[in-house]
């Protein structure tokens, strides 16, 4: 470790000029996307690029994001319940100034990467070693840090982590990734239709019968910026119905993305009588296909089953452009398992700046996460 050393920036400029071709292996660590973040980051969130560096070589980029949720409109309206008061209660009082290592706004492992392989030894101590200069920046401002998250994680490196300085913190478990695994023998969307159960043909059928009327098209940079404002209300509806929400994007981030990520970021329009009543995105990431946000008008996604046809969408479109994989995220899983999305456990740790509260953390962190239950589906024969 004598030689490994990190830094850290607050804007794009300042990064080293190599930093994306460290970073070649995933978009979301790189510039254009990190100019995303720096720009349009939600009101709440300010976000840390970290070079790390072997002597005087680049060899590893990461990412932090601080979240004020004092500065948040709302946790997410739709569990009224006992347990959401408690748990909106404790993160006002006990929680509001988090830390992530890690991106926050997406799903799956894109906290840091390497241009090779380095040992988990060395990640974990690098992980902490940012944490504490963080903290130290943030106490400095008068700003004391009360949780420190560590997101996401596959099983198989959670458990390496824990060899190191992870060992005595908290690990937890939130929702699964719906990880979707497209067989190669497929090329189109019959392909696809021909390997589901009949069950789930016939699903496929009813669905697309109801958006019968629904013209679906692919939005330029120019006409995103002319639906901006209709664009963000039905994002945000969506959002604030959420069950649980840490942050809201700024109104200008989808055109912002587009202008800065070109092809790699993809939004579809879905107008009903010339009305925008749906859209979605995506994100190309190599072979790997990443649903973002998307948003519909309520009435209208009943009538036509906007949802469920979005995702049945962006499958054809995975499938037509020969990726390997969707990382669908988190929320749906029962519908995103229908069209054929597999759960992927994802694991995180967390602690508390105060010792007596992050020895109860495994009791608070109960509270913290709403508790779903569902039932897998198999569609395929």
């Amino acid at each position: 470790m004598k030689n490994i050393t990190f830094k850290i920036y607050n804007n794009v400029a300042s990064l080293p000029e190599n930093w994306d071709n460290v970073a070649a292996s995933n978009h979301f660590l790189q510039k254009p996307y990190l100019k995303v973040l720096e720009n349009t980051a939600p009101v709440n969130m300010e976000c840390f690029f970290i070079g790390i560096f072997d002597s005087l070589k680049l060899i590893g980029v990461s990412i932090a994001q601080y979240i004020n949720v004092d500065h948040l409109e709302s946790f997410g309206k739709r569990d009224n319940c006992l347990k959401t008061t408690i748990r909106n209660f404790i993160f006002k009082n006990f929680c509001s100034h988090v830390l992530f290592l890690g991106n926050n706004m997406i799903t799956g492992e894109n906290s840091f990467v390497f241009e090779k392989k380095v040992p988990a030894e060395i990640i974990s101590k690098i992980l902490i070693d940012c944490t504490e200069s963080l903290i130290s920046y943030f106490k400095s401002k008068k700003i004391k840090i009360h949780i420190v998250t560590y997101k996401d994680f596959y099983r198989a490196f959670t458990k390496e982590l824990k060899e190191y300085d992870f060992h005595s913190m908290y690990e937890f478990n939130t929702q699964p990734n719906m990880i979707f695994k497209l067989d190669k023998e497929w090329q189109n969307a019959n392909d696809y239709i021909s390997a589901l159960t009949k069950k789930y043909r016939d699903q496929y059928k009813r669905a697309h019968k109801k958006i019968d009327g629904v013209t679906t098209t692919e939005l330029s940079l120019e006409e995103i910026i002319l639906h901006e404002k209709r664009i963000y209300e039905l994002y945000h509806y969506v959002a604030v119905n959420a069950p649980f929400n840490t942050f809201f994007l700024s109104k200008e981030h989808f055109s912002f993305f587009k202008k800065q990520c070109g092809e790699r970021f993809k939004i579809f329009g879905y107008f009903k009588n010339e009305e925008l009543i749906g859209f979605h995105t995506i994100l190309l990431n190599e072979d790997t296909l990443e649903t973002y946000f998307l948003g519909y008008d309520e009435t209208h996604q009943k009538e036509h089953m906007l949802y469920l046809n979005m995702l049945y969408n962006m499958t054809e479109f995975g499938i037509e452009n020969h990726f390997k994989k969707i990382y669908f995220g988190r929320t749906a899983l029962e519908i995103k398992s229908s069209i054929g999305a597999h759960p992927i456990e994802m694991s995180g740790f967390i602690y508390h700046t105060n010792p007596l509260i992050n020895y109860l953390m495994p009791k608070i962190f109960s509270r913290l996460e709403p508790e779903v239950n569902w039932q897998q589906r198999h569609p395929f024969k």
